[in-house]
């Protein structure tokens, strides 16, 4: 790899990450701390995250766009469920308006991040464009908004048989431009939210669409529309109209979800009646819809209008519960017996999770393995200096929480700048902390990847409740010198 230049570019904060937080946390940045230099690194061809990566039929938002979208941006389209071109164009727009769009590095992927306390700033090895030029930046503060997914490949289990299918396979994160499945026979295998989308979006030109799955997960109807966000569009100005539907939305999943946690049976009657209102007493809920696990124990698929239902009620779609013999050369042919003819097997299976976007980190000189290291309110690791990441919330949405966080970070640097400090850390003795998973979620997906994950305590401040309301009075009022944050003022 040659080298792109002979010098080292400064910046006073470095983002990771053009998606909704790399967004998010610029806007808050120069908005708060204006005079700060900063660029946002991204890997790929254009900003958006996953918004950019994902572009199989039917892509769209499961979380509202009044949560997921911006807090300072009001969402103006009509529907609160929006699809994945919509939401990717409102984070360009978003971007473009407000200046964000000339602080974003394009086919920039930063590859290593090592700590210098001598100067007290991190030194960022970044590999530019498809030629990979290596290139270093130097920064004050670094701010991780990589997410949590590994954007170079998907989980795909192996299948006995699998070379002798003759038809053609497709991961979803990998989906062919201008893919043609007009009058083909479709086997979708998995029953998370993106099976539960394709599904139905596939069916209009399909000859027949068939969801394959070991076991059911908990699905959920909502309507497209927000029929009082649209009402109140049309009286108040836009900006009254977002935080008033915005503040319904964070109450209505703060309030569902403690009724699934405390009482589950209540959540899991008004799922099931919405299931049969949909798809009659006839269907098989307790086969294909009624999981092993209670509601909230993973998280829930969404489909607006009850899509996929109306697409099994056609009979253009169906799903199947059973478990993979083999692959043929026809289709797959199920442990009972059965076989499924199939042209296309998408293979929803998963994803693969990659913390910090494969960063690897060092502290003078010393690798840190991210996954012994202990997340401080779910922001900060313990004893690494001036460095975040955002993850959001696993039962409500991403936003909400990066939007939080983005604004803590300001916080943290505006104290910085009062006092003279120049690294702000943490302090933490893993010998004193039960270690608990970050994610604490049943998801196939999370729980392969757990150990690659910083942990969290048993309690505050190492503890990441998943609670909006709990984390807006900790991030936003909750004095920063807690005894646990350690600021300090270089030597030199």
């Amino acid at each position: 790899m040659a080298i792109m230049e002979n010098h080292t570019v400064e910046l006073d904060v470095l983002i990771i990450g053009a998606g909704l937080s790399g967004v998010d946390a610029a806007w808050h940045l120069q908005r708060q701390l204006p005079h700060l230099r900063y660029a946002i690194l991204e890997s790929r061809a254009e900003l958006g995250g996953t918004w950019s990566l994902f572009r199989y039929p039917g892509i769209r938002s499961d979380s509202d766009m009044y949560t997921l979208g911006f807090p300072f941006r009001p969402w103006r389209g009509e529907r609160s469920l929006a699809d994945g071109a919509t939401i990717l164009q409102y984070m360009k727009d978003t971007a473009k308006d407000t200046g964000i769009d000339q602080h974003i590095r394009l086919h920039h992927r930063a590859v290593a991040a090592s700590w210098d306390s001598a100067i007290a700033r991190w030194i960022v090895t970044v590999e530019v464009g498809p030629e990979r030029m290596v290139q270093e930046l130097s920064c004050r503060f670094l701010h991780l908004c990589t997410g949590y997914y590994d954007y170079e490949q998907g989980h795909t289990p192996s299948f006995a048989g699998e070379e002798a299918f003759q038809g053609q396979r497709i991961h979803p994160q990998f989906w062919p431009e201008a893919f043609d499945y007009t009058g083909k026979r479709v086997v979708v295998i998995g029953s998370g939210a993106t099976a539960v989308t394709l599904v139905p979006a596939m069916v209009p030109l399909a000859a027949h669409v068939t969801m394959l799955q070991r076991s059911p997960t908990w699905i959920a109807s909502l309507p497209s529309k927000d029929p009082l966000a649209n009402f109140l569009r049309k009286w108040l100005p836009a900006g009254l109209a977002h935080s008033l539907v915005r503040a319904k939305q964070v109450a209505y999943s703060l309030v569902t979800y403690q009724i699934a946690r405390r009482w589950p049976n209540v959540i899991r009657k008004a799922l099931r009646q919405g299931q049969r209102a949909f798809l009659g007493r006839e269907y098989d809920i307790d086969k294909h819809l009624t999981p092993r696990y209670q509601p909230w124990d993973e998280r829930l698929c969404l489909v607006p209008d009850g899509d996929l239902f109306r697409a099994i009620r056609s009979g253009k779609a169906e799903i199947v519960t059973d478990q993979i013999d083999a692959f043929t050369a026809t289709g797959i042919r199920l442990q009972s017996g059965r076989e499924l003819v199939a042209d296309v097997v998408v293979t929803a299976t998963g994803l693969r999770l990659l913390p910090g976007g494969g960063l690897k980190v060092q502290v003078d000189g010393v690798p840190v393995d991210l996954g012994a290291t202990y997340a401080y309110q779910g922001i900060m690791l313990g004893n690494l200096p001036n460095i975040s990441f955002c993850v959001g919330y696993i039962n409500a949405s991403w936003t909400l929480r990066a939007d939080l966080v983005s604004r803590w970070i300001c916080r943290v640097l505006r104290l910085m700048e009062r006092k003279g400090y120049t690294m702000v850390r943490p302090r933490c003795d893993a010998s004193t902390l039960q270690p608990h998973p970050l994610l604490e979620f049943r998801a196939g997906y999370v729980q392969r990847s757990v150990d690659i994950f910083p942990k969290q305590g048993a309690g505050l401040p190492w503890r990441f409740k998943q609670n909006f309301l709990f984390d807006l009075a900790m991030l936003r009022w909750r004095p920063l010198r807690d005894g646990t944050l350690e600021f300090t003022k270089s030597s030199r």
